[in-house]
């Protein structure tokens, strides 16, 4: 039964905000005032609210509650590799990209692991704020192999740096490993982002290979969890 009634408190917030009876910054009753209105455990309630908060409905603020997110977000595409431009492009909002950072220097430790090349190796940073209709909501830090993209500028991060690869340099853009998660956010993040209240981030970390299979690119995008949603397409294979 206990199970039965964390379903239904999810089910019936969750339908509420579809609907838009609950709409985007509403405050959530406290666990105790779910809990009696429920006639059920605090935990029971927990356990409802965790899974609203995994699926994207609600946001946990520390101290304050749960808020009602807006569900009207950009689709992120997990399984194609695609430039921000070209997302912004599909959307059709009004989008710019703000360069804070285009510099070359050693992987280090952190990036040399990713990379899979020596500490030393040199490689480009490039750190950009990516802007959607007045409001700074993704963290994109890339990281290229210098021994392969011998050259970037400021100039050529403002734009598109795929189309610079692959038009430019002729580089042939494969395939890339996606890992996504969510994460506490950081000072860096709430510096370059209009994160408003939000305590934690999405966080899709990109390993990108050339058609010779070489990982040249190491990507942590991150992004402010109330305005994308990821999605996929799968078919079933009959066997």
């Amino acid at each position: 039964m206990r199970e039965n009634k964390y379903l239904q408190i999810y089910n019936e917030y969750s339908n509420q905000i579809h609907s838009g009876q609950l709409l985007p910054g509403t405050k959530l009753p406290s666990e105790s005032e779910l809990a009696e209105a429920y006639a059920t455990s605090r935990e029971t309630v927990r356990k409802a609210l965790n899974l609203l908060f995994r699926e994207g409905y609600i946001h946990k603020i520390k101290g304050r509650g749960s808020f009602v997110l807006d569900m009207t977000r950009m689709d992120f595409p997990v399984t194609g590799l695609i430039s921000f431009k070209e997302m912004a492009d599909t959307l059709g909002t009004a989008s710019r990209t703000l360069v804070e950072r285009t510099i070359q220097e050693p992987a280090g430790s952190v990036i040399a692991r990713h990379l899979q090349i020596p500490p030393e190796t040199l490689i480009w940073k490039v750190v950009r704020a990516r802007e959607i209709e007045g409001e700074r909501i993704i963290l994109d830090k890339d990281y290229f192999r210098a021994d392969i993209v011998s050259f970037l500028s400021e100039e050529i991060a403002e734009g598109s740096i795929y189309e610079y690869l692959e038009l430019e340099l002729g580089l042939k853009i494969s395939y890339a490993k996606k890992l996504i998660s969510v994460e506490p956010s950081t000072e860096e993040d709430h510096r370059l982002l209009d994160l408003k209240n939000f305590t934690h981030i999405v966080v899709v970390r990109n390993y990108v290979y050339l058609e010779n299979t070489v990982l040249y690119q190491y990507t942590e995008s991150r992004h402010r969890l109330d305005k994308f949603q990821f999605v996929d397409f799968a078919r079933r294979v009959r066997r």
